[in-house]
């Protein structure tokens, strides 16, 4: 199987996770600030600190993304390209994005696949930070209590990343807001979890899954391939990548993927992911949802 090296020791934990609970929403997003803060604020009004959201349909202005790139120095294994910057109204055909904490702020980190204004279709990580809604649009979401995603370092690979932690952890960057859930929350188990580098992404599930009693999920997520391996016999051929999960599950103790992905070239490729040949590149965040 393919492998990257990083520039920092591999830890001994290769997958991480937390169990919460979940309950599905319908947001109402509003224009007129970022997209970081337009999410938050709607988790906030729900009653949670963070969790999924699903974006379909999606007008955004201004917007801005990264793709994939080699690293320009030695301290990282890969990085981002210049910010890209498409002018007019770019509509985001599907996104997914983790929402949790970092620095004691709300936070988001989000992959999907866009038409910008000249009709041609892309693909990589918004900025949430720098693009905004074009209109108030409605959206599915998960809202998560008793664990969340917080910003740490993480040292194997020099990024600050996403790491499930439970939501009482001490030192955990979250607001004191948020310490009880809300009355009905949680209706269904869930596990917040991350797989780290060179990890074959469906095999790293089924092990997340069997360890936590887990028979059949719905697999939420983002996260970075080194290159993709389809079912079909394609292949996407990039070393680093983005990467959406547009439908995910685990049943009978196998999991299935159906993604797309964008390489640093930006070519875009979907399909379903084959099974025992997709190393993890960076890090991989997943919200597996209990059916």
């Amino acid at each position: 199987m393919r492998s990257i090296r990083h520039p920092g020791t591999p830890t001994a934990e290769r997958e991480r996770s937390v169990q919460g609970r979940a309950r599905r929403l319908t947001l109402r997003l509003k224009p007129g600030r970022s997209v970081n803060r337009a999410v938050a604020e709607a988790f906030a009004e729900a009653g949670f600190a963070g969790g999924y959201i699903r974006l379909e349909d999606v007008p955004v202005s201004p917007m801005n993304y990264v793709i994939p790139a080699a690293s320009p120095d030695a301290a990282h294994a890969a990085w981002y390209s210049a910010t890209r910057s498409p002018a007019g109204v770019t509509t985001i055909e599907e996104a997914g994005a983790i929402v949790g904490w970092r620095d004691g702020e709300p936070f988001l980190h989000c992959h999907g696949i866009w038409r910008e204004a000249d009709g041609a279709r892309r693909m990589g990580h918004l900025l949430p930070l720098d693009s905004e809604f074009a209109a108030e649009v409605e959206a599915e979401a998960w809202g998560v209590c008793g664990a969340i995603f917080d910003v740490r370092d993480d040292p194997e690979t020099n990024f600050r990343l996403f790491s499930p932690v439970s939501a009482e952890h001490e030192g955990t960057s979250r607001s004191p807001s948020f310490s009880s859930p809300p009355r009905g929350a949680g209706t269904g188990r869930v596990l917040l979890a991350t797989v780290r580098p060179n990890e074959d992404i469906t095999i790293a599930i089924e092990r997340l899954c069997r360890e936590n009693g887990i028979g059949s999920a719905a697999v939420h997520g983002i996260g970075s391939l080194v290159g993709a391996d389809f079912e079909d016999g394609s292949h996407l051929a990039s070393y680093a990548t983005e990467l959406l999960v547009g439908n995910g599950e685990m049943s009978a103790g196998t999991c299935r993927l159906d993604i797309s992905v964008v390489g640093m070239d930006g070519e875009i490729a979907e399909g379903r992911l084959a099974r025992g040949s997709n190393p993890v590149c960076v890090t991989f965040e997943l919200v597996i949802e209990e059916t």
